[in-house]
């Protein structure tokens, strides 16, 4: 069967609560493979302290997908799901914006391309109200981090008091034509995507160290005295970053090794920006995630040099993302294992990132497609922990319930690689491997690939093109220097 098939399956719909990138991406997947939807999104009727619009798919946070590199996890996670033809991978890609080697996005545009997708396939009935109970038959709760007060209890019906939480933090935004481009400088480090993605700005040791003495000390907003502060370690704030060390943020967001500043010098450190739109009107300052007080961050952050004179279009802020103990709730195809008729997809089931919450999105619609097709529940094989789609679901199910913390994808997730492969093979090794098993998966429960899968060979075209890039900017620098180099 055809992936692309539009032919209804079944007559009762599935009930997807929640259009963000997990809800729209299994919606749009199962209404492909033929599955009617019913897509419940409360926005804009009702918000949320983290968005500000009505359209599906609004990143909150970062405007980043993660690294592009096909042999990196989360490059590979991406070419998994172009495979099924993701609706999120193929709309970033229509509006991206330049990030070096990540793939980053306008997030007006890209919200506005995956809403004008979903709602204009003729097997998907919005519905923008607010869901208080759960509907029948099949559901998918895909309510995110952020999920309304009314069906948080619903769960906590379902599942007890076992639920989990972390504080995420948003990096601000500025408004591009109040930096002081005299002093920023654009490149990329060590020259990857167009050589010249992001705004520097350089810092030497003493700038450094009085910014550093300003960010620990500042005012934070306080959490509310019950409540634990806990931050998922993928996304700490930058002042508690800071707080770990003088050097730590030199070691992290801020370090300045792959990056030379106009003179060919190293800076000490660099905060650098990368922009949000394709008309490069704002910028947001990369790892900067705070919980700083508004009029602190605005203090602190304009000792950034090219700063000093910033407009603030976004400040920094913190939310509540709340998850499930999904080791001790979940099966391997994302079914409440105490209510199999519901699904879970996105944050809420412990995953952490963009990119990841619609991987699971598209799992789950994988498996609801296989079932309404062969009229069986919990028909066709699950997903391989060998390829990324699936290592997601084993981090999720195989976890420690005691000790279950968020993850982002990344190779410790995969099933182990057989016999001894040298450590500057092994990514290459995790992601062939990855190639045949998803591959092989998709031949026997019937998807028919939307899209060749070659991590290997892509990301060696994509090595080809950066030496031919850096040999042509040494020609035009020195033309000596790049005839000694091809001797």
């Amino acid at each position: 069967m055809s992936v692309t098939a539009t032919k209804t399956i079944g007559d009762a719909a599935v009930h997807v609560v929640g259009a963000g990138l997990a809800g729209s991406e299994c919606a749009w997947q199962l209404a492909r493979r033929g599955v009617p939807v019913v897509l419940h999104e409360m926005r804009p009727e009702r918000s949320t302290p983290a968005h500000s619009g009505g359209d599906m798919a609004e990143l909150v946070c970062s405007n980043s997908l993660r690294s592009d590199d096909p042999l990196h996890a989360a490059g590979l996670l991406k070419r998994e799901m172009e495979v099924f033809g993701s609706l999120v991978i193929d709309s970033a890609r229509e509006t991206r914006v330049p990030a070096g080697g990540a793939l980053a996005v306008d997030r007006r545009l890209f919200a506005a391309e995956v809403t004008r997708r979903v709602e204009s396939h003729p097997l998907v009935e919005v519905s923008r109200r607010e869901v208080t109970q759960l509907p029948e038959g099949d559901v998918v709760l895909a309510t995110g981090p952020l999920t309304s007060d009314a069906l948080a209890e619903v769960l906590l019906g379902l599942l007890g008091e076992d639920y989990l939480y972390f504080y995420d933090a948003i990096a601000p935004i500025v408004d591009g034509e109040s930096l002081d481009m005299d002093v920023l400088f654009a490149a990329s480090r060590y020259g990857k995507g167009g050589g010249a993605d992001y705004l520097n700005a350089p810092f030497t040791e003493e700038q450094y160290l009085a910014f550093h003495q300003e960010l620990v000390s500042a005012e934070v907003a306080e959490l509310k005295s019950f409540e634990k502060k806990l931050f998922f370690e993928g996304c700490l704030p930058i002042e508690e970053i800071a707080r770990r060390g003088v050097d730590t943020p030199r070691f992290g967001c801020m370090k300045p090794v792959g990056l030379r500043a106009p003179d060919g010098r190293r800076p000490w450190a660099v905060v650098q920006l990368r922009q949000e739109d394709l008309a490069k009107s704002h910028y947001n300052l990369v790892g900067f995630q705070s919980r700083l007080k508004w009029g602190e961050q605005k203090r602190v952050f304009r000792m950034i040099p090219g700063l000093e004179k910033a407009k603030f279009e976004r400040m920094g802020q913190i939310h509540r993302n709340t998850f499930i103990n999904a080791p001790t709730h979940l099966d391997r195809r994302y079914r409440i294992r105490e209510c199999p008729r519901i699904r879970l997809a996105g944050q809420i089931t412990g995953v952490e990132g963009y990119l990841e919450s619609a991987a699971t999105g598209l799992a789950v619609a994988l498996y609801l497609a296989l079932e309404r097709r062969l009229s069986e529940a919990g028909a066709g094989e699950a997903l391989p922990p060998t390829t990324a789609v699936g290592a997601l679901a084993r981090h999720l199910t195989e976890s420690s319930p005691e000790n279950f913390q968020p993850a982002n994808i990344n190779y410790g997730l995969f099933g182990e690689l057989g016999g001894r492969v040298r450590k500057q093979h092994r990514r290459a090794a995790y992601a062939d491997r990855a190639r045949c098993d998803l591959l092989g998966w998709a031949d026997r429960n019937g998807f028919e690939p939307e899209k060749e899968l070659d991590p290997v060979s892509e990301a060696e075209a994509i090595r080809s093109r950066q030496r031919e890039m850096e040999r042509a900017r040494e020609e035009a620098l020195d033309p000596r220097t790049a005839e000694r180099a091809g001797a």
